[in-house]
């Protein structure tokens, strides 16, 4: 937030075309070494990515994006989050979803199957924040379905798409727009009830988000496999993906 106040991003360009700037850096300078500390493997976006070779063997490993949403974050609208996954066996058992610009925080526990949310001070303890979470949970349709959307990656597919719950559900459709992954938090909260994403994202995109969906009962589907999206696979590049509370 120091960087973000200051607007001296020091942006950089990756391969991939997509920006870094050195937020996205020192914040994973920070993150990474606490996680360290618990001996698990680390897979995050900023750091070098090993082999499956390696990768294969882990029964559980953090998946780590210390800042989604850079182009929100330079755009300074202040949807850019901080997300931290715990995934055993391939899949996500606990996620973390942080807003710094607005101090929230959004986490799911899997095996308790609950997701919360809350609003946390710069210096409060933990144990003291939890007193004040709420529980998240999806809610019913209503006369109209509301669609999350990116506000930078939304395509001919995903229009398609749109067009196709109008002629199934003989209801109208809001679009919801939505930087970074709280469009997982959307849905998840009640807030939106379908996200579809039918453009690319890598593990670190949704891991967190997903854990925060299931535990509400949501399904983050692999539109290739029709199944639940699996992490620490050898190929991190995401396949599209639809989570949806509709039928």
């Amino acid at each position: 937030m120091k960087i973000y106040d200051k607007g001296d991003f020091q942006v950089e360009t990756k391969n991939d075309e997509s920006p870094l700037t050195i937020a996205d850096k020192k914040a994973n300078d920070i993150i990474i070494k606490y996680l360290e500390a618990t001996g698990t493997p680390i897979i995050s976006e900023e750091n070098r990515q090993l082999d499956f070779s390696e990768r294969k063997t882990w029964k559980e490993c953090w998946i780590v994006d210390p800042l989604d949403g850079t182009k929100e974050f330079i755009k300074k609208n202040g949807e850019f989050t901080v997300k931290i996954d715990l995934i055993e066996d391939n899949v996500p058992v606990f996620g973390v979803i942080y807003v710094p610009a607005k101090k929230e925080l959004y986490f799911g526990d899997v095996l308790e199957q609950k997701s919360y949310k809350g609003t946390i001070g710069d210096d409060e303890e933990f144990e003291f924040y939890k007193s004040k979470l709420k529980v998240i949970k999806p809610s019913s349709i209503g006369n109209k379905i509301k669609v999350v959307g990116s506000r930078s990656h939304m395509n001919q597919d995903t229009l398609d798409y749109i067009d196709e719950l109008k002629f199934t559900y003989k209801k109208d459709v809001e679009i919801v727009s939505k930087g970074s992954s709280l469009k997982f938090c959307l849905v998840a909260e009640g807030k939106a009830d379908v996200y579809p994403r039918f453009a690319p994202t890598m593990e670190w995109d949704t891991a967190a988000g997903q854990a925060i969906c299931v535990a509400v009962g949501l399904q983050v589907i692999d539109r290739e496999t029709s199944l639940p999206m699996l992490y620490n696979r050898e190929e991190l590049l995401n396949k599209y993906f639809l989570v949806s509370n509709i039928g």
